[in-house]
């Protein structure tokens, strides 16, 4: 009970609870991930850092790379569900347009065939659809394994026992601007990306 204790202690001397949360968090990761430099530093000593993970895709050489990258898949995918709107369509004035002169049989058959062709199109854009989802998450995940080797490498040189992502879905409510490591990670990333 003594990580208790020192809880304790550490909530009664931190004035407000944004405060309170930021150390209990920084002493949960110490304890989660067996992070001996974390739990044997005062945790209100803890040097902390934040990046901004859209502003480096953005300003990034590769993060550029990844977006036009992605642009053009989803493009390509955007063209073939266009032709086959155009299909569909093509097939729909032609039904509509010949419904007064077709015998119920051929009119029935035409209808059918129209389903068919609806239903293939919309599996079509579901799997279209899938497919760009898988190859976002796919160039996602390999962009931010590289952006997270550079922050832990800037981090490591700067003395930083904590990195924080910020942004409009990280939580993190407020930082001072000199903690934002973002130009340094984009630098780095840069350096040997030619554009």
């Amino acid at each position: 009970m003594l990580i208790s204790r020192k809880v304790d202690q550490i909530c009664a001397t931190s004035k407000g609870s944004v405060r309170r949360w930021i150390l209990l968090g920084c002493m949960f990761l110490g304890l989660a991930f067996g992070c001996t430099s974390v739990s044997s530093q005062n945790p209100v000593d803890l040097p902390i850092g934040v990046v901004d993970p859209q502003r480096i895709l953005q300003e990034t050489v590769k993060g550029q790379r990844l977006s036009e990258a992605l642009n053009a898949f989803m493009k390509d995918r955007q063209a073939l569900v266009e032709l086959e709107q155009k299909e569909l369509r093509k097939l729909e004035s032609e039904l509509m347009a010949q419904s007064t002169v077709l015998s119920q049989q051929a009119k029935d058959q035409k209808e059918e065939q129209f389903r068919q062709k609806m239903a293939g199109y919309q599996q079509k854009v579901a799997d279209l659809n899938r497919e760009v989802q898988e190859k976002q998450r796919e160039l996602q995940n390999e962009f931010r394994r590289q952006v997270q080797k550079v922050v832990s490498d800037v981090a490591g040189r700067r003395g930083l026992g904590l990195v924080l992502e910020q942004g409009p879905n990280s939580g993190t409510l407020f930082y001072r601007p000199d903690l934002d490591i973002s130009s340094d990670v984009i630098q780095v990333m840069n350096q040997g990306s030619t554009p």
